[in-house]
């Protein structure tokens, strides 16, 4: 359940937020007087303090009842979305003044027992019972969950890689053909499976477990963690404890697990894949079943998990099937042809002729399970942050001399960085001070760099906001946010002319007015103005040639090169405004002449010069108010030399086309 689980998460925090439900009929009265109280209150409290007025201090008088939140009145946006369109089928441009691991496990791995060497299994399991208050499904009002299941190519065979309960209980299971699950089921919702994406965030909860419950955690396969409990159980109130408090967290995160406590990594994994039956079947030996059951503490059982006495993982096994000891499947199948279908059976088997017919490797499972032979387990490493600190015998009060010791902090600060193959993007220099008042300057890098000198220019220039106060007896320097940085491409030619670096001159910007104040127009394959430019990371790289498409596509044919997205023959302003402004007392002939005179801002100007129309027509093929819309664009000067970009609504002769109104869309320079 681990991807089906991820994918539920991402839709309950994309989903807006339900309605609440009608309150109860006797709460009105009382919700009625305080909403009449609150038209004559005052809801936040201004310049600090207590006020009298705030309805933060009445809440004896209202009997600290919660008060619903004041609902929100629909955006323009939201209501009449076909009236809008026909009034004014063209949006405007955003704003153009300054122009941004959820610990995961499905199926994870077991830790070791704290008075043993042992090791717990925690594995994804069903989910989340509908009436739990953790974890489960997104709801969804007013419809059931349709079956969900995530596809994967392999080889040319597009097959299930996973399924959600509902999709289990019609018959589809990982693996099976994903045009046979189409047949078989309508409607059904198929969704990309994500491998890398359900590695990395298992691989994000095992750092988090890491940090937070035991240091030895292990990743096995794809949904699995191992956790060794020995020496951290009794911290967390017992093994017993510690299983529930984890399956908790687990579920108020929203994923559901599989949790086995055993004496060895073998025994947890068996008894979370393959837990024991709770009473006898037809087929088995009831002797081990009943010695299977025995063998389990009573405290944990059940859904939130199994914990297997110590000592007692080879009678907790035996009646699990042999697919338990996580063996080859080809071995699988011919210990079957010989009638071994338990590990019991298995373990029964002398070893030697065991070994000679089927290898070493199902002979070190077994053992391994038992705990007659170790299994070492390969834990995650939690990345440690990278601080420098440099303390002084005598405070330090000057800005020479902390200019001084960052010139000596950076270099093992690059160093540091270049040992992790990181670089920074995110610094903060701290500078305690002898009375505990920390002063901090943090510096952040539009491209993750490790270049010294670079670094200290940008400490350096913000030496002068530092308060040393009755001095500085400590400079620390902390990574805060640090990437990846590996080689860099460079430029084949030797007289090849390289692309100038911004990086430098980006973060000495942003050091004076914020990295959000900085941004980059990107041209949008759009003939509306102001949907063909939009804003982009200064340094963003730009967009790679798509791939080469099939040899017989049609679209092979067209040799012509790519046409650029702003016809150079029509120059338009730099810069548009936040939103056309309508212009008054317009003097124009129609249909095809500029206007002669406009009034703008309250302001009248005369046109002298004009050059036009440059005709732009709706893009019918997003809505269809804009099928018959038309905009005609001129360039005017006035009799102060100014240039102005207008547009008229319509094409002077058909009303269906515009009103005939004039706006004012951009200036130029």
């Amino acid at each position: 359940m681990w991807p089906i689980e991820r994918l539920w998460q991402a839709e309950r925090r994309a989903a807006p937020p339900e309605p609440r439900a009608p309150e109860p009929a006797s709460l009105d009265p009382l919700r009625a007087a305080a909403a009449r109280e609150q038209e004559h209150a005052c809801s936040v409290p201004r310049g600090g303090g207590w006020r009298p007025g705030a309805r933060w201090a009445r809440e004896d008088q209202l009997g600290k009842v919660a008060l619903p939140p004041v609902t929100r009145q629909p955006a323009r946006h939201e209501v009449g979305r076909r009236d809008e369109a026909a009034m004014n089928p063209f949006r405007a441009m955003p704003p153009d003044e300054g122009a941004n691991s959820s610990p995961s496990l499905s199926r994870g791995g077991g830790p070791s027992r704290s008075d043993g060497g042992g090791a717990a299994a925690a594995r994804g399991g069903k989910p989340p019972r509908p009436s739990t208050a953790f974890g489960g499904p997104p709801p969804r009002s007013g419809e059931e969950l349709e079956p969900l299941v995530t596809s994967i190519r392999n080889g040319n065979r597009v097959e299930i890689a996973a399924a959600c309960p509902a999709a289990r209980a019609l018959g589809l299971a990982p693996g099976m053909a994903l045009a046979q699950a189409r047949a078989q089921i309508a409607g059904l919702d198929i969704r990309p499976a994500d491998p890398e994406g359900d590695r990395a965030h298992l691989a994000g909860l095992a750092i988090a477990l890491a940090r937070r419950w035991t240091p030895t955690v292990a990743i096995h396969g794809e949904d699995t963690l191992f956790l060794d409990l020995t020496g951290v159980a009794h911290l967390h109130g017992g093994e017993a404890a510690m299983a529930m408090r984890l399956r908790r967290m687990l579920a108020r995160l929203g994923y559901s697990a599989r949790i086995a406590i055993a004496d060895t990594p073998g025994a947890a994994w068996a008894l979370a894949h393959y837990p024991p039956p709770r009473h006898s079947r037809s087929g088995g030996n009831p002797e081990s079943e009943r010695a299977s059951l025995g063998a389990l503490d009573p405290r944990l059982r059940g859904d939130d998990g199994l914990l297997c006495r110590k000592g007692r993982q080879a009678e907790a096994v035996a009646p699990l099937p042999i697919e338990a000891l996580r063996i080859d499947a080809a071995a699988v199948e011919l210990l079957h042809r010989f009638g071994v279908r338990r590990i019991a059976q298995l373990a029964a088997m002398p070893r030697a002729p065991l070994v000679r017919r089927f290898g070493a490797a199902i002979a070190t499972r077994l053992e391994q399970a038992l705990g007659r032979l170790p299994e070492p387990l390969h834990p995650v490493t939690p990345p440690e942050p990278i601080a420098i600190v440099q303390r002084f015998a005598e405070p330090i009060a000057t800005a020479e001399a902390i200019a001084h010791w960052l010139g000596t902090l950076v270099p093992r600060l690059t160093a540091a960085l270049a040992e992790k193959g990181l670089g920074a993007s995110r610094i903060e220099l701290v500078a305690d001070r002898v009375d505990g008042v920390p002063q901090r300057i943090r510096i952040g890098l539009a491209r993750p760099s490790r270049d010294g000198a670079h670094l200290l220019r940008l400490l350096a220039r913000r030496i002068e906001q530092i308060e040393p106060g009755y001095g500085v007896d400590a400079l620390t320097l902390h990574v805060r946010r640090a990437m990846p940085l590996g080689p860099e491409p460079f430029a084949e030619r030797l007289d090849e002319e390289a692309a100038p670096d911004l990086a430098t001159l980006v973060d000495t910007l942003a050091t004076r007015i914020g990295l959000g104040a900085m941004w980059r127009n990107r041209p949008v394959e759009s003939d509306v103005p102001e949907r063909s430019v939009a804003s982009m990371a200064v340094l963003d790289p730009p967009e790679r040639a798509g791939m080469r498409g099939k040899i017989d596509a049609v679209g092979q044919l067209d040799r012509n090169p790519a046409l650029h997205p702003w016809h150079p023959e029509w120059p338009k302003p730099a810069r548009l405004l936040r939103r056309p402004e309508r212009l008054d007392h317009v003097v124009a002939e129609l249909p095809d002449h500029a206007p002669r005179r406009f009034t703008w801002r309250g302001q009248s100007h005369r046109v002298v010069r004009a050059d036009g129309p440059e005709r732009v027509h709706g893009e019918w093929w997003k809505r269809a108010a804009e099928m018959h819309h038309i905009r005609d664009y001129f360039r005017v000067e006035d009799d102060a030399g100014r240039r102005y970009w207008l547009f008229r609504k319509g094409d002077g002769e058909r009303p269906a086309t515009g009103d005939l109104s004039w706006y004012l869309h951009g200036v130029f320079g």
